[in-house]
């Protein structure tokens, strides 16, 4: 293999870690289209929806925060690959939780572990494909990422997720990640 040229595995990982990335950007979108429906479905009026939804933005930003720390050290600790089925795991499970919520505590504590979980993937993915690329083709591998999750601005996105249940629109999301998970798997179990 030449210096300069990038290698199966890496491409297979570029578009692992983009549909990873694909799938933070998604949530975030996904959060802020149904937040009123969902705390509506919860009897909180107008001025409830726009306080609560507010905070649980607040503390999912700061499971966001704190997580890029978490998984950062545990990558360096126990390996990028864990980390990014870790992450993914978490922000899965979550998310999947967040369509059934009751109450608002457990709304709260739902965003935060899916802010913990959506930092670690991003992390892991890009370090994992610069880790792969020889170093004058890493910006690219990057770009390609970054440029995955800005695709998610498509109005096409947007539009259908407002015609989503709010409840019914965390579960579709849930099958798209489980295959994501499993895609994953599949790959670092057949390839790295």
């Amino acid at each position: 293999m030449q210096e300069n040229t990038i290698s199966k595995n890496a491409k297979l990982l570029i578009l692992v870690a983009s549909l990873g990335y694909f799938v933070d950007v998604y949530d975030l979108i996904l959060f802020g289209v149904i937040r009123n429906a969902s705390l509506a479905s919860l009897g909180l009026d107008k001025d409830g929806q726009l306080s609560e939804g507010l905070r649980l933005l607040n503390i999912q930003m700061a499971g966001m925060l704190l997580g890029g720390l978490l998984w950062g050290i545990l990558g360096d600790k126990r390996g990028r690959k864990s980390v990014l089925f870790g992450s993914i795991l978490l922000y899965s499970l979550a998310n999947a939780l967040n369509g059934m919520v009751t109450d608002l505590t457990v709304y709260a504590i739902l965003r935060f572990l899916a802010g913990v979980g959506l930092a670690g993937e991003l992390g892991a993915g890009v370090t994992l494909v610069n880790e792969s690329l020889p170093k004058e083709k890493r910006g690219y591998g990057a770009l390609f990422i970054a440029g995955t999750g800005a695709c998610l601005r498509d109005q096409f996105v947007i539009d259908l997720t407002k015609k989503q249940n709010g409840s019914r629109t965390f579960i579709l999301y849930q099958i798209f990640q489980v295959r994501l998970f499993i895609c994953t798997q599949r790959f670092f179990n057949h390839f790295v």
